[in-house]
């Protein structure tokens, strides 16, 4: 073995026995307790904890029934692809091997990234309702570590499978192309593995958003706007269904979302690395394998020190009170942060040549490209951008969207005035807090496009996902807290055991928006990285000219490509919620002998869960089709019929006007949530907004 893969390969193996050990630390907690004494805790009686396993079984079962379904439909479209992606290949470089290897590389990235999803949402699911039993029976101390657990084990093993398979592929297809002047073509080929990723990410992240949230908005209209019942009421039968849309959505389309931008990132700085200097030999290609993989050490390397800084959440500082809980989640933030700086300038002195030649795409005052000369210090700053350019996007995005700074309970104010003023609030916070993120990512990519051309754009973006582990950490841990007061709801446990999971969930809030703004930065900084290795794949001399009259036409219809997915995915959620109304409303005025319905205390009809299950299934897999097809077929379709140009103009105004979209979003709808959730459990002290709550 090389030096890089005895750092490779042992930071894996540390990852997946860490996350097995916290999986293990969490089966610990029974979902029945036999002999226990209750005495002390905040149940009453033990109603609720035989109500526990029922409700969670439930759960469970719908949450396995989406995900067949979605990844059956994902794997019959990516063996597909797989065959569109053989053929397009072996006819573009006149090679059956690089064809098989491309396709290859893509059903591996594909079926990896399933594979993460799957594992993230059935141990988000097993956390759940622990998290709940920990809550009522521990405080606040075991709740959070119970959550906090479980998303490590997301985190932990879907970033060690994800670096290990990777690894494994690049291995033996060294094997076929051993020589390092191949080595521009094995890249080229293992590129199939990020674009296998996102493919599922994206049917991840869009079957299960319109899931979750059709779900969501149909049990919150009926249950809650209509029908006056409290959030997570056990009479709503639409209550089961949103919390597997936590898990399908949140958990695993997120896992799938960031393994994507993982795997992207890495495959980029690869093939951008591996490309041919003219006239030099001074690459990092010519330098050796150990050279090549310094961005895979990178995310190896930060595995281990993700899974260190969470022993200071669990066990060095643990959480003791409801205000604790907020501190240490940032703590873990920073602190991953601070302690990869010194690893990735140990791993580029250690790996890199001293110095090392890249080919640019920035074209001299004689028009021809440009030689970038590299460092290891240079790549140490490139990553440095990124990785501290992240954690800036994170408390940036928490400022916006926790209800313990001025914007939220700003916008919990404004409810003072009527639902209008509460609205325009909140889409002025969203384009409000893209400011700084903005500000942020350009600076990373100046900064580093300046230092070491498109190569150290990827490396900032795989600097920003080199704490991926925390990330996915702090954000499994919503979802999980999520569920676990939907459950203290529906088990009918006393109110304070709601207290301590809303706590844990309005913390979750401002996780879940801080993992969409990493995934969000690293997506921006991946995005170009992969157009630049587009463009100096297609050895474009003449660099992209958005002046260029089909070019320049065809950025601003890359400007509308996002919005046109946001309304397609919005109208499929809106679609999708209307049904679910319908049934809950159809269920809500059934009545039984006696005359009752579910809302007037029958005790003859019971919530048909499943029924709200299927409709949200069945919703999201068919309103899924065209958002995906507008994602893949545009490129493909201007590139076919209009160009390459156009195509470099539909990517670059994509990429512009998406990121502002993005963040928006996400902050007003973190900060709605937790405008709610400070109004509910009357964390303020304003007389009129108590009313309000109550």
């Amino acid at each position: 073995m090389s030096l890089v893969d005895e750092i490779i390969v042992p930071c894996c193996a540390i990852g997946l026995l860490a996350a097995f050990a916290q999986f293990l630390i969490i089966r610990k907690i029974s979902l029945t307790p036999n002999g226990q004494d209750l005495s002390k805790s905040l149940t009453s009686g033990d109603a609720p904890e035989k109500l526990v396993p029922e409700i969670y079984a439930k759960i469970m079962d719908g949450a396995i029934q989406f995900i067949k379904v979605e990844y059956a439909i994902c794997c019959l479209f990516c063996v597909l692809f797989s065959g569109v992606i053989y053929g397009l290949v072996s006819w573009g470089t006149k090679s059956h091997t690089q064809g098989a290897l491309t396709a290859g590389a893509f059903l591996t990235g594909a079926f990896t990234s399933m594979l993460c999803g799957f594992l993230g949402m059935m141990i988000a699911t097993f956390s759940n309702a622990r998290t709940t039993l920990a809550c009522a029976h521990k405080g606040y101390t075991e709740g959070f570590n119970t959550a906090f657990r479980g998303g490590s084990v997301m985190g932990y093993a879907l970033c060690s499978l994800g670096v290990f398979v990777l690894w494994v592929l690049l291995t033996f297809y060294r094997k076929v192309y051993p020589e390092a002047d191949d080595w521009e073509i094995l890249f080229d080929c293992a590129a199939g593995y990020g674009l296998g990723g996102s493919t599922v990410a994206m049917f991840g992240r869009v079957g299960g958003g319109i899931y979750t949230k059709a779900a969501d908005v149909g049990a919150d209209l009926v249950g809650k706007v209509v029908a006056g019942l409290d959030e997570d009421d056990p009479n709503n039968p639409a209550t089961i269904a949103d919390n597997v849309g936590d898990n399908v959505g949140d958990i695993a389309g997120m896992g799938a979302d960031l393994f994507g931008s993982f795997a992207e990132s890495t495959c980029a700085a690869l093939v951008i690395a591996a490309a041919a200097v003219e006239g030099s030999n001074n690459t990092l290609s010519a330098a050796g394998w150990d050279a090549m993989l310094f961005p895979v050490a990178i995310s190896a390397a930060g595995i281990v020190i993700c899974i260190l800084c969470g022993f200071f959440a669990t066990n060095i500082s643990p959480v003791k009170v409801e205000a604790d809980i907020e501190k240490v989640l940032k703590i873990q933030m920073v602190l991953t942060a601070i302690l990869m700086l010194p690893v990735i300038y140990y791993l580029a002195v250690l790996l890199l040549p001293e110095h090392f030649r890249l080919e640019g795409v920035r074209l001299t005052e004689s028009g021809h490209q440009a030689k970038i000369h590299g460092s290891p210090f240079k790549a140490f700053i490139c990553a440095t951008m990124g990785c501290v350019g992240g954690l800036i996007i994170g408390l940036v995005t928490e400022y916006f969207t926790s209800h313990s700074f001025i914007p939220t309970r700003e916008l919990a104010s404004a409810c003072k005035f009527g639902t209008a003023v509460n609205i325009i609030q909140g889409l002025a916070l969203g384009y409000k807090s893209c400011i700084v993120p903005v500000f942020v990512l350009s600076s990373a990519i100046f900064v580093s496009f300046q230092l070491c051309d498109l190569y150290g754009i990827a490396l900032a973006a795989l600097g920003m996902l080199a704490t991926l582990s925390c990330g996915l950490t702090i954000d499994g841990f919503g979802p999980i807290s999520d569920n676990a007061g939907g459950i203290a709801e529906m088990a009918l446990f006393n109110p304070e055991v709601r207290r301590r999971t809303d706590a844990l969930d309005a913390a979750g809030n401002t996780t879940a928006a801080i993992g969409k703004g990493f995934a969000i930065g690293s997506a921006a900084l991946v995005s170009l990285a992969l157009y630049g290795a587009f463009v100096i794949r297609l050895r474009v001399k003449t660099g992209v000219n958005i002046l260029e009259p089909t070019t320049f036409a065809f950025l601003i219809i890359g400007c509308m490509i996002p919005y046109w997915f946001a309304a397609l995915t919005m109208k499929s959620v809106g679609k999708a919620a209307g049904e679910m109304v319908a049934e809950v409303q159809r269920q809500f005025s059934m009545k039984d002998s006696k005359g009752k319905t579910l809302l007037t205390g029958s005790t003859e009809l019971k919530p048909d869960s499943k029924t709200c299950i299927q409709i949200s299934t069945q919703a999201s897999i068919r309103e899924m089709v065209a958002p995906a097809c507008l994602v893949i077929l545009s490129p493909l379709a201007a590139g076919t019929f209009f160009g390459v140009q156009a195509v470099f103009g539909l990517l670059t105004g994509s990429l512009g006007s998406s990121v502002q979209l993005a963040i928006s979003m996400s902050n007003s709808g973190g900060a709605w949530d937790n405008c709610k959730k400070f109004i509910k459990n009357g964390f303020s002290d304003d007389v009129e907004l108590l009313g309000i709550g109550h």
